[in-house]
Formats: structure tokens, sequence, C-alpha cells
């Protein structure tokens, strides 16, 4: 293993040719976007320029992605799975992800990119930092903190607050009165403070999403 990885405190079983497959997904979004071999030169430039580079099998050579294009990766987060064998590398693009131009790789079906994912895996990390700080001493006096030492009248009644902000930034944007920027930051706040109330009532957003999936009408 190279220095670079094994400063990484990442263990990889290479395969007999030196090399680990590596899946990339968007940081955001969780959307696989493609998959491309590393070699540990590969994985050590990427590690210390912050820049997803790989080993091209056809050409033979080390390769930046992007390098022609402009379309990088930017290294966001990176895991190994249980087997140690294989990578996945949590990015940000800098545009189409494929040589074909498209968004991702991978296609639907039928062909083509499915609609682009709207970013709800940033949620996830929102519902944890919500919760962790909750239950953490280390927190106390946070804004999140006191929301929730408040208890439902005060989650409650701010969420109230934050949804008719909402619903007057609707109507402005509707009148031609308030930009998408202003329904998006009065949204915002909306989801979080209902994360916050859920997080303080013991209720997991998991709950919430299954209430919901429930609810989906199937075939």
């Amino acid at each position: 293993m190279s220095e670079r990885a094994a400063m990484s405190g990442l263990s990889i079983t290479w395969d007999d040719r030196g090399l680990v497959p590596a899946v990339v997904q968007h940081h955001r979004t969780a959307e696989v976007l493609m998959m491309a071999w590393m070699d540990r030169e590969a994985l050590g430039l990427t590690l210390s320029s912050g820049e997803v580079h790989f080993w091209s099998r056809s050409r033979r050579r080390l390769w930046k992605k992007g390098e022609t294009s402009g379309n990088t990766l930017r290294l966001v987060e990176i895991g190994v799975d249980c087997d140690r064998d294989t990578l996945v590398m949590k990015v940000e693009p800098a545009g189409p992800a494929c040589h074909t131009g498209s968004r991702t790789c991978f296609e639907n079906p039928d062909g083509g990119d499915a609609p682009a994912p709207q970013g709800f895996a940033d949620l996830e990390t929102l519902w944890r930092t919500i919760a962790d700080r909750i239950s953490s001493e280390s927190a106390a006096g946070s804004y999140t903190v006191r929301l929730a030492e408040g208890g439902p009248p005060a989650t409650g009644r701010k969420l109230i607050e934050e949804a008719s902000e909402l619903a007057e930034a609707a109507l402005l944007h509707h009148s031609g009165r308030a930009d998408d920027r202003r329904v998006a930051e009065e949204a915002g706040d909306l989801v979080y403070h209902l994360l916050v109330l859920l997080a303080e009532r013991g209720v997991s957003a998991r709950e919430v999403l299954a209430e919901l999936a429930s609810r989906r009408r199937t075939p």
C-alpha cells in the first residue's frame, strides 16, 4: 500500500493487477455517477490533491478525471467496503460525470438519464447533526438544544411561525414580489424546525418516511 493510502487509514485488498474498483457517488444526492479503477498511485494522488484520479486499463496510464473536459471530481469523503476490495468516493462534480456528457454513466432501463436527484441525502446529515446535538452534553447552549429543551410548546410554536413565513413567501413569489431564493430559505427554516421537533419527541425521521411510503399507491 502506498504511503498516502496508509495515512488515510484505509486498508485495501488490491487485485492481482494492483487495482481496486472505485464507485463514484455524488456527496449531496447519493447518486452513483460512475465506476472506474484505481491503482496505488491514483489513490495517493486523489488523497493528496483532493481531485479524483484513476488508472485507465485500456490506455494503461494514470489519468485525472476531467483533465481534458474540465469535468473534475472533488473528493469529499472516501470509504471502503467490508471486504476491503471496493472503494466508494463521495465527490462534488464540476460538470457531467460521463464522457458522453450525461450527468451519470448509469442510464434508465429505457435509456437516458433519470431526473436529477434533489439532494435529499443532505437531510440525513442534518438529521444526524440535530439528533447528536440534542443528545450531547457538549452541545449545551446551542440554538438546537435550547429549542428542544422548550419541548413541544417551543418547537411547535416555532414550526407554526416558520410555516406561516413560508406561506407568505409563496404568496409573494406568486405575485412576483419574491424570488425562488426567498421561498427556498423559508422552506429550509421549516424543514430544520420540523426535524428538531421530531428529534425532541424521539420520533425518527425514518418513521415519517415509512408513513409516507405506506400511503404510496402501487400499480
